[in-house]
């Protein structure tokens, strides 16, 4: 395969057959329970009704043809990037003077952590937002995860993912571009890495929790409005637990809502 061939930029659709379906509802109905201590709770690992109400769920209550169709609505491609093959989303905004903002998700979540800010961040004017809001979206699977795969060979580190994402972006057509960091963490210093490659503009974390910043944060945010470079990646990074975000109000709704979680979280199962 030539170096052309590997840069090409192929549509991609979600469809898995309905048999992988079946088989896996098959296989959980099957799952053996193992006994546990009385009155355990967490303290010898997952307890055993939270477990058999998780495996229900998936079972009987997930909806997996939803999730594909309300996937499958936005525009998705493939392409391969340092010999991996690599899924994202490319939303357009209708605004032509958006802004091309990468959002990236983190260990162990998927992309589906975006899908509720797509359109408040894409077409902030039909939200009830400012058309000056407006992002011409990227959002890529992180290799291993989702569509991104399987990985045939160790090193996709934070370091190599950054430098994959610099690519994809130039790709695009979209370099320099303003990211967005799900939050502190893996995926943040990824995206540190690839601005100190001098690829990409800096974005802050996206925390809907947090509506006020600091002077200093409120700078750099300005800064970034008006599509300045910043000199150092680490001049924007946050101190703590205090992020600042970058969504306007219209979009600082619940980010996480409908996001592949991790499969053993302690909160009650809805």
């Amino acid at each position: 395969m030539t170096e052309i061939d590997t840069a090409e930029i192929r549509e991609f659709r979600i469809d898995i057959p309905q048999a992988d379906l079946h088989d896996l509802a098959e296989r959980l109905a099957r799952v053996r329970w193992t006994g546990e201590l009385p009155d355990a709770g967490h303290e010898y690992g997952v307890p055993l009704q939270y477990l058999q109400s998780l495996v229900q769920r998936w079972r009987d209550g997930y909806d997996w043809r939803a999730w594909e169709a309300k996937l499958n609505s936005y525009p998705q491609f493939t392409t391969t990037i340092d010999g991996q093959n690599v899924h994202f989303l490319h939303v357009r905004s209708p605004e032509p003077d958006a802004t091309p903002l990468l959002l990236t998700h983190g260990w162990p979540t998927t992309i589906a952590e975006y899908l509720d800010v797509i359109g408040p961040l894409s077409d902030p004017r039909a939200h009830g937002g400012d058309a000056a809001d407006a992002f011409h979206l990227v959002i890529p699977s992180i290799p291993g995860f989702g569509f991104s795969g399987p990985t045939t060979e160790r090193g996709w580190n934070r370091y190599r993912i950054a430098r994959a994402w610099a690519e994809l972006m130039r790709r695009l057509g979209r370099a320099p571009v303003l990211r967005g960091l799900p939050r502190q963490g893996q995926a943040g210093r990824t995206h540190h890495r690839a601005a100190r490659a001098g690829e990409l503009r800096l974005g802050l974390p996206v925390d809907p929790r947090v509506r006020r910043t600091r002077p200093q944060e409120h700078r750099v945010l300005e800064r970034l409005r008006h599509r300045q470079p910043l000199r150092r990646a680490r001049r924007a990074r946050p101190a703590g637990r205090r992020h600042p975000q970058l969504l306007p109000p219209a979009a600082l709704n619940r980010t996480g809502q409908g996001c592949a979680r991790r499969a053993f979280h302690r909160a009650p199962l809805n």
